[in-house]
């Protein structure tokens, strides 16, 4: 394996190869995110998790992959994309075995922080591997089949998650996502082209006077995004003093002051700020953020809702969410060919209406009741539909308009933009809806159990599905925010056309060209 990762392959010559390859590490990754919201009843109730474990089990590899990707992002444009990306694999893919043989939810926390780790890897060096080896021609397109497989990851996982739960327990999903990680530690390592570093050796051990790595920025914004997951998150807040929140939000804000003026300081930042500094980075950034926040709990809230309210089996609530993956991958497949026709306001504009019509609509429908298949399915789809159609427009804008040797740096601030909105998403959607119910409710809500509890007054289901309405009703407002941010951006914020310097100007500098200061 030490061989395999050390890069020593010669680069390979057509980037289809390398998307294929790195499509499987997508697979591994999003089949995993998306199959554990259907599972996580049936991993609550066998694993007898309360609700703050459950809140945990999904939070805790949330907030290690986002407080990670910023790092990761540059340590990436420093040592190379391709040794931390099969890393990440390789990380990812043991700790999946081990969430696996997890007995206890405690184990299976652990085990689930560790797969952030490797996500975090994989997602920050996924979508710049395709752009060093894609010329710009191509590149909206890659990108868009790069958004593709993850919609047809996220179709497969509530469908497998859920199946592969039904059949074999809590640890279901686990056990099918490690052969899947396997393949993919196999198939990038075979064709995943080596990335010039701008530290070299020196960058190794965190040094040097070329490219040193930004420590100080690194630790900041780790202990910053932590500090907001304690202040967002549910089951820590129910069993420690009130106070607490409080001081994690005002930890928050003086640990955000101290980054940017670190950063600012900074010869060499793990953020530049100067990329913060172009208007249409900066709206594209804001954007993806509200986009993530009020799209990313939809699956969430309609698996709660199936499993707690009807007694539905996990499977049953995969088949339900499938028309927000159908939509995704609809519309992502033809995003990157309107992407040559049509300008990133007009694309992401539209998306993010989509989305808004879809959650309001999915939150207008819900009811004590079992709501029928036919009525939620369209609604559900059109979440998913404008999700596709906002991902790749803004995506392909982003990562062009940023430099070649701060490319890791850009995605990897767009892929933290977009887990904190993950993560804001998934934290809100778990408070709002536990709000107001009693503790054994609260505890029936996350295993799937409430529709049944004789001993729970009338008024507490009422609750529990007014609070999935509502929630549904602020995340929309989020999307409407968004919409108002696309509609800002420049009409000029595009893919470059096919052109020679175009194309030159989009590839990845050599290693003796390549800058090495920001």
């Amino acid at each position: 394996m030490a061989g395999l990762m050390s890069g020593a392959r010669p680069a390979v010559r057509d980037p289809r190869w390398v998307f294929a390859a790195t499509a499987v590490g997508v697979v591994a990754v999003f089949l995993n995110m998306s199959g554990l919201a259907v599972a996580l009843p049936t991993i609550a109730r066998e694993l007898g998790a309360g609700p703050g474990q459950a809140d945990w089990i999904l939070l805790g590899y949330m907030l290690v992959t986002t407080a990670l990707i910023l790092v990761f992002g540059r340590i990436a444009d420093l040592v190379g994309r391709r040794r931390l990306y099969l890393a990440g694999l390789v990380v990812f893919t043991a700790a999946t075995g081990l969430a696996a043989l997890s007995p206890t939810a405690e184990l299976l926390i652990a085990a689930r922080v560790a797969q952030g780790v490797g996500a975090a890897a994989v997602i920050t060096n996924n979508t710049a591997l395709l752009t060093d080896v894609f010329p710009a021609r191509s590149l909206g397109r890659a990108l868009g089949w790069n958004v593709t497989v993850a919609a047809l990851a996220q179709i497969a996982g509530p469908l497998v998650g859920g199946t592969a739960t039904q059949l074999l327990g809590a640890h279901g999903l686990f056990v099918v996502c490690v052969p899947i990680g396997l393949l993919a530690i196999i198939a990038s390592a075979l064709v995943v082209p080596r990335t010039p570093s701008t530290g070299g050796d020196t960058v190794r051990r965190f040094g040097g006077a070329r490219e040193p790595f930004d420590l100080p920025g690194a630790l900041l914004s780790t202990a910053m995004l932590t500090a907001l997951v304690l202040t967002l998150t549910p089951g820590g807040t129910a069993t420690v003093a009130g106070w607490l929140p409080w001081v994690c939000a005002g930890a928050t804000l003086a640990l955000f002051t101290a980054f940017v003026v670190v950063q600012a300081k900074r010869s060499h930042p793990l953020v530049d700020v100067a990329l913060l500094r172009t208007r249409a980075i900066a709206l594209v950034l804001v954007a993806v953020l509200a986009n993530a926040i009020g799209s990313y709990a939809v699956v969430l809230l309609a698996s709660l809702h199936e499993q707690a309210v009807t007694g539905a089996t996990s499977l049953q609530a995969g088949v339900l969410v499938t028309p927000v993956a159908v939509g995704t991958l609809m519309t992502s497949a033809v995003a990157g060919p309107l992407c040559d026709r049509f300008t990133p306001r007009a694309l992401t504009t539209a998306g993010t209406a989509m989305t808004a019509c879809g959650l309001l609509g999915f939150s207008l429908t819900l009811s004590t009741t079992a709501v029928p298949f036919p009525e939620v399915a369209p609604f559900l789809f059109l979440v998913g539909a404008g999700t596709g159609l906002f991902m790749t427009p803004s995506t392909s804008a982003l990562m062009l308009s940023a430099p070649a040797d701060r490319r890791g740096m850009a995605n990897g601030l767009r892929s933290t933009t977009q887990n904190v909105g993950y993560l804001l998403s998934t934290a809100l959607a778990l408070a709002f809806t536990t709000t107001g119910l009693s503790e054994p409710a609260r505890h029936a809500a996350y295993d799937g159990t409430l529709g049944k509890l004789n001993v729970l007054a009338s008024g507490e289901l009422s609750r529990f599905v007014a609070n999935i309405r509502v929630t549904g009703f602020v995340l929309t407002g989020i999307l409407v925010v968004g919409g108002a941010i696309c509609l800002a951006f420049p009409t000029s914020l595009r893919a470059p056309r096919t052109t020679d310097a175009a194309v030159a100007n989009a590839r990845p500098e050599s290693a003796t060209s390549r800058r090495t200061s920001p």
